[in-house]
């Protein structure tokens, strides 16, 4: 089955009592039983539920694997794959990594005792050269947030594999349109359902995929364990979404490109960061990797100061400014204080995330608009 088809119709079956083509909401805690413990496959709602299992089955068969697990929130799934481990165990992860993800592992988990080293993983040779014997998971995120560095997911997962070494890839910018991790050899993809998948700024969700039968065993435990579940409503909304996902991602590809070569033609644009530009560093990895490159574009000013980037983002019309992405509508973030406010200073200029940097979610508007919005927000002072 091609992708557009198992979008619109993995997991979903018409409803047994009604024919009903879309999946009902069941607003329910419980479920009746006809005698302890002899019941319709549902127990308690925390545990299962009938809109929840739709969803998770059509989230597996997107990533091409066998179990879907849900959860509240894109971290909640993170936390999840982190309970997985112990006092003592060692994850190594990207240095450019979304903000959230960075503070969930260095303020919760870290203070637990689990060992977490940062790292410039583009350079393949450096996760050879990491791994110890108390090396237990390596976490990738390809395109990374915000700077949109291209992690070769093939060869990490086979130097990992060598080593008895479990990888997650964090999917969330690619989408299981643009890419498959499980197919290039990751053990878990972890999307933030939020962003793509549901596709309108209406839900908060994470989602863990897996063809590991042991991995989603404990994953489904500590989903139920734990308590970090969806509700019914924003599984409903997530089904409805992934139905035009592969549309949405189209568009979003296509408008980013166009907003990346028209910003890195700009007299008054420094740098731009977008996989699809001839001269990005993950430009050739990204076209083996992907099936298209994305609808985040992140740029600097010529004129490197503070205000001048506040002001371009203040004057934006079209482009709300905004935390998260993915919507069909255009956000621009300002990561610094936005999705990495959490991660020190000293190390967001480390890894090059500049406080003067703009991070575009690009929507499915009218690209024409979206261009003319951006001219008159960097304008000519």
């Amino acid at each position: 089955m091609k992708f557009a088809t198992k979008a619109i119709h993995a997991g979903v079956e018409p409803d047994p009592s009604t024919g009903a083509i879309m999946t009902p909401i069941y607003q329910t805690s419980t479920y009746v039983q006809e005698s302890p413990g002899k019941h319709k496959g549902y127990e308690y709602a925390r545990s299962s539920n009938p809109t929840r299992t739709a969803l998770q089955k059509a989230l597996a068969a997107l990533e091409n694997g066998s179990h879907g697990i849900c959860y509240a929130s894109g971290l909640s799934a993170t936390d999840a794959v982190l309970k997985l481990f112990k006092p003592g165990d060692e994850i190594i992860a990207p240095s450019d990594i979304y903000g959230g993800t960075y503070r969930l592992m260095k303020r919760i988990f870290e203070p637990l005792g689990i060992v977490f080293k940062f790292v410039d993983i583009e350079e393949v040779g450096q996760i050879d050269r990491l791994l110890s014997k108390n090396t237990k998971l390596v976490w990738l995120e390809t395109p990374t947030n915000p700077l949109l560095k291209i992690i070769d997911i093939e060869q990490i997962t086979r130097i990992c594999k060598e080593r008895n070494v479990l990888t997650c890839v964090d999917n969330t910018f690619a989408s299981p349109y643009l890419q498959n991790p499980l197919d290039l050899g990751a053990d878990i993809v972890m999307h933030s359902v939020t962003k793509y998948l549901g596709g309108h700024s209406d839900t908060v969700m994470g989602a863990l995929v897996t063809s590991n039968d042991e991995l989603a065993s404990q994953l489904k435990f500590i989903q139920n364990a734990s308590g970090a579940v969806p509700g019914p409503q924003d599984c409903f909304l997530v089904l409805r979404g992934i139905k035009t996902l592969h549309i949405r991602m189209q568009r979003h590809c296509e408008n980013a490109g166009q907003v990346a070569v028209w910003l890195a033609a700009h007299p008054k644009v420094g740098k731009v960061y977008y996989p699809g530009l001839p001269d990005h560093p993950g430009h050739a990895l990204a076209g083996r990797q992907m099936r298209g490159f994305g609808g985040v574009v992140s740029f600097e000013l010529k004129d490197d100061s503070y205000e001048k980037a506040v002001r371009t983002m203040e004057r934006m019309e079209i482009f709300a400014l905004g935390e998260s992405l993915g919507g069909v509508e255009s956000l621009c973030t300002h990561p610094a204080s936005m999705s990495h406010g959490g991660m020190p200073r000293e190390e967001r200029l480390k890894i090059g995330l500049k406080d003067t940097l703009i991070r575009l979610s690009v929507g499915i508007e009218d690209v024409e608009d979206l261009i003319a919005d951006l001219d008159q927000a960097i304008g000519t002072d």
